[in-house]
């Protein structure tokens, strides 16, 4: 394999993309980057992480985290995160093979050769079945919750990306996860990620 690889997963809520990029990240031996980056962030700008990922609202801590990808400062706040963020990306893609979900990693990666840009996708009706079976979430609130995050993600990725997060000029595979489920998806990246960088 290459010396260095980094594979970015972006993903539609729902559709499983976080525990498939574990499992991949297992398969390969390699490391798995999710939030933790804008936690990392935070404690190098000096923010508590109240600043970054606390709830609002009633909403639980890792939902509001997926629906608010840089929290709910303000917009110079959330502004120097995703600098210290994409720095950071960019300082693990020199030093170490990892996968990155979100965060724009593909955008910021872009012209680095030895990256994978990858999207995982579902229809609505699995989306909404994996929310109330493996997040125990109604069915009335799967369906707020898949809108409310996709379309925060889809905000965040045009404002820093400037393109569409499930647009198939920017990415290099595009995988509808209901197909496999978790681990015949992550199985399938897995091979794939091995020969991309054999």
């Amino acid at each position: 394999m290459a010396q260095h690889f980094v594979v970015t997963l972006a993903r539609q809520f729902g559709s499983m993309g976080r525990p498939i990029a574990r499992t991949v990240s297992k398969n390969l031996g390699i490391e798995y980057y999710d939030r933790d980056l804008v936690e990392i962030a935070a404690q190098r700008l000096d923010l508590p992480i109240s600043t970054i990922s606390d709830a609002e609202d009633g909403v639980s801590p890792v939902l509001f985290g997926m629906s608010q990808p840089l929290g709910s400062g303000d917009a110079a706040t959330r502004a120097a995160v995703f600098e210290t963020q994409r720095q950071l990306i960019l300082d693990l893609a020199d030093r170490e093979s990892c996968i990155i979900v979100g965060r724009c990693a593909d955008h910021i990666l872009a012209g680095s050769p030895n990256v994978m840009r990858v999207f995982i996708y579902a229809p609505l009706e699995a989306r909404i079945a994996n929310c109330v079976e493996l997040l125990n979430l109604t069915e009335a609130a799967a369906k707020r919750m898949i809108t409310a995050v996709d379309k925060s993600r889809e905000a965040y990725h045009r404002r820093y990306a400037g393109y569409s997060m499930s647009d198939k000029d920017h990415m290099h595979l595009m995988l509808d996860s209901s197909l496999f489920g978790i681990d015949g998806s992550a199985d399938a990246l897995t091979y794939l990620i091995k020969e991309r960088f054999n």
